[in-house]
């Protein structure tokens, strides 16, 4: 496998193929017997929240971890003591006869780390404070200066590396978008760039010491920054001759719907291309329930072979030069109605009803009906346009909802406002010169464009663009990327339909699918269908989950919240759920609650309020990445949050 590995050419930079999936095959490492990376299936992991030292208590949820699914469990060791339980919780397991390999998680803690790798399997350093600090100062350094920083920090971090290589223990270099250190952002910023440069100087000191059974992350709870960070990662190493093995995660997702959607968003747009050796969801919930989502989506990209994999050869020789994977920015289109250009990505909901008499059955696309007044009230997720397909509703739709019906159908319709033509591709030869009037739609799967004059299109045509190829990403970039190409702008909405797919299936699926093109900014629009889902409300929650995860629309309240662990200094869940219930019509807003220091201060960057635990029952309130109330009671720190968020007119009373 070296010699692949050496000859393995990166033809998408950051990833083997723009247009064609394959796994990127990275070098093969030993975790306690446990092979990650190389051919081997990517792996599942999750963390313990229970005291590293109340031994039974956490090897009774390492079991259950085990069994929901684990390959390997982590455990915090905030300090020596934990790190020396680790050996008495590693012995009672074996006993039991589990052989999960543990991996200690290390903040702060040199001597905890070194003490960790004699005794158990693996240990995972955070560089932006194993040999650093974070006081948010801003640091100037001469290019002597910066080079005795980094001899600092080879003196520091070298033994440890020592003593992996002695007792065969495996590494995770794990960055941090939350814990960059200060002189990594004073060099780079808050960056994608800062935090590859983070990990790349603890890799280059363990390549240095002929050390290399490492596996790196890049973690963040902003899935672009997330994805934009390992991309780059992992074209930085291969620019300096380096394949280590990828640790997956969107840290701080949340719980419910929005944790996974937000994970499956993040950790589903790498699989698709091909990276991602091992996966850890991190929810605010039972660390049981991590690992069935995490199973979930690597399941998916793991059962593809290579004769389902369709082939796409794009006229495209240069596709960096229309769009970059390592700085956001959207597909240049046209606007038609408010669809395109600077407005944000619409929703269309497919309706499917046995009758339209009734009103109420626009529920589920967030328009419900109040008989008594003989009015719409229409809620922040509802969906901006409505497939009628061939049905007519005997009701008058609320006045900006837009309605789409198929072509013939259209035609019918006696009054037109806020009405589209849904046109097949091979209808709009012989179509009726009105339909390019104003906005109409035009859709069709894979090999239907390939027949398409795109002369015919104007100004106000909309594109619908369906899939069933798995995985569907890598031809949906290549269409967008030909029409950059020939300099046709269009708005696209990505449409794809899941059958006999249920809830939590259907929201990793779909956040998988259509997030990894969001996330690149390609298309302007999502149609989710699911024809055998019972809850039909759920077709809109996911569009906009989706959207709000990828930072493209925002809709609600977004709650950045740790999974929880032994450093926790209160219980997560219930106090997420807590604050939700008293914040969650705040749109717009996003909140961070963590239970310890060690993400908190810099999560509070990509936050506009901070609620972090700081010791037993004290609560420390942040104003972005501003300490605004120290040790405050846990009882009234809510209150005083509200207090904060009131002073600065983000308030709104419910009503």
């Amino acid at each position: 496998m070296e010699k692949e590995l050496k000859n393995h050419i990166l033809q998408g930079e950051y990833c083997a193929n723009l247009f064609q999936y394959n796994r990127l095959l990275t070098r093969e490492i030993n975790i306690g017997g446990s092979l990650m990376g190389g051919y081997n299936p990517i792996r599942i992991q999750s963390m313990t929240t229970t005291d590293t030292m109340d031994t039974q208590a956490t090897v009774a949820q390492t079991i259950r971890l085990v069994e929901s699914g684990c390959d390997y469990v982590r455990i915090t060791a905030p300090s020596l003591k934990e790190a020396e339980n680790l050996g008495l919780i590693k012995k009672e397991l074996r006993a039991r006869g589990y052989n999960v390999p543990l991996i200690a998680d290390i903040h702060f803690t040199p001597n905890a780390a070194e003490m960790a790798a004699r005794l158990i399997e693996k240990v995972r350093v955070n560089p932006g404070n194993y040999a650093d600090k974070k006081k948010f100062e801003n640091l100037n350094y001469t290019a002597s200066d910066y080079a005795a920083e980094l001899e600092r920090i080879y003196q520091k971090f070298s033994p440890l590396v020592k003593i992996c290589k002695e007792y065969g223990t495996a590494m995770r270099i794990g960055t941090n978008h939350g814990s960059l250190s200060d002189r990594i952002m004073s060099h780079y910023g808050d960056t994608p760039r800062g935090m590859v440069e983070s990990a790349m100087e603890f890799i280059r000191i363990c390549e240095d010491l002929n050390f290399y059974n490492l596996c790196i992350s890049m973690k963040a709870s902003n899935t672009q920054v997330m994805v934009e960070a390992y991309r780059l990662l992992v074209k930085t190493m291969h620019n300096e001759g380096m394949n280590y093995p990828l640790h997956l995660g969107v840290t701080e997702a949340g719980d419910g719907e929005d944790g996974r959607i937000k994970s499956a968003v993040g950790i589903g747009t790498l699989l698709a291309d091909g990276l991602g050796d091992t996966i850890r969801v991190s929810l605010t919930e039972d660390p049981e329930f991590e690992a069935p989502v995490a199973k979930a989506l690597a399941d998916r990209y793991e059962s593809l072979s290579q004769n389902k994999i369709k082939t796409v050869a794009p006229s495209i020789s240069n596709p960096f030069q229309y769009y970059s994977p390592y700085q956001f920015s959207r597909r240049v289109s046209q606007e038609v109605l408010n669809i395109g250009s600077k407005h944000v990505p619409v929703v269309v909901y497919p309706l499917h009803a046995d009758s339209l008499v009734d009103p109420h059955v626009l529920a589920p696309a967030g328009y419900n009906y109040q008989s008594l007044l003989d009015k719409f009230n229409i809620s922040d997720m509802a969906c901006d346009y409505i497939y009628f397909g061939d049905q007519i509703p005997s009701f008058n739709c609320p006045g900006g909802l837009g309605q789409i019906y198929n072509y013939n159908t259209w035609k019918r319709l006696a009054v037109k406002k806020q009405c589209f033509p849904l046109m097949q591709i091979s209808e709009l030869h012989s179509a009726d010169p009105a339909a390019f009037a104003q906005a109409y739609f035009v859709t069709g799967n894979e090999g239907d464009w390939e027949s398409l004059d795109w002369s015919i299109l104007n100004e106000f045509a909309i594109l619908v663009v369906s899939t069933t190829y798995e995985p569907n990403v890598q031809w949906q970039r290549s269409f967008a990327l030909n029409l950059m190409q020939q300099g046709i702008n269009c708005p696209i909405i990505w449409q794809r339909s899941y059958e006999d797919v249920e809830d939590e299936a259907l929201g990793i699926k779909a956040a998988a699918d259509f997030g990894s093109l969001l996330t690149d900014g390609l298309g302007d629009g999502i149609w989710i269908g699911a024809d055998n889902l019972k809850a039909k409300s759920k077709l809109t929650s996911l569009a906009f989950g989706i959207l709000q995860a990828t930072r493209l629309r925002i809709s609600k309240t977004e709650y950045i919240s740790c999974p929880s662990c032994g450093r926790t200094l209160f219980d997560l869940q219930e106090t997420t759920q807590y604050i939700r219930s008293r914040t969650d019509h705040l749109k717009g807003i996003k909140i961070a609650i963590m239970g310890c220091i060690v993400n908190g201060p810099g999560e509070m960057a990509d936050a506009d309020y901070g609620y972090v635990g700081t010791g037993p029952g004290k609560i420390t309130l942040y104003r972005g990445k501003t300490v605004v109330k120290k040790n405050v009671d846990s009882t009234f720190a809510l209150d005083e949050l509200i207090h904060i968020i009131q002073e600065d007119g983000n308030w709104i009373e419910t009503t």
